[in-house]
């Protein structure tokens, strides 16, 4: 059978004769139909526009030298926290800051620690 005698044969059948030869055939070779879908669908998804995220977190990755200043711009960004609590948060870093915030305000966020020595990343 030639490879265009099998493409004429499998268009002649119903979907739910197909989906028994994908069946028969996953079973035969143990493989799965669904993985080179996959594979094959990731450059389409990668060709198509990604939908723009909208909501970020900011994270402090690293207090630097001036932990004083880190703590009091914690203190300013994070509302309700003391002083204790505020040089605990800056001494666990990596700490997620805020959560679900503009890029705007990430953004801001980010420059004011950054303007004491402190390092935050935006995800």
């Amino acid at each position: 059978m030639t490879n265009q005698e099998f493409i004429d044969a499998v268009k002649g059948l119903s979907v739910i004769e197909l989906m028994d030869l994908v069946k028969a055939l996953e079973e035969e070779f143990g493989v799965s139909a669904a993985a080179p879908v996959a594979a094959a669908g990731a450059p389409a998804a990668a060709a198509a526009p990604a939908e723009e995220q909208t909501e970020f977190n900011v994270v402090l990755v690293d207090a630097g030298a001036e932990k004083i200043k880190v703590i009091k711009v914690v203190r300013e960004v994070v509302s309700g926290l003391g002083l204790k609590e505020a040089k605990e948060f800056v001494e666990s870093a990596p700490k997620t800051i805020k959560e679900a915030v503009s890029k705007e305000e990430a953004t801001k966020i980010a420059e004011q620690f950054a303007a004491v020595g402190a390092k935050c990343e935006i995800k």
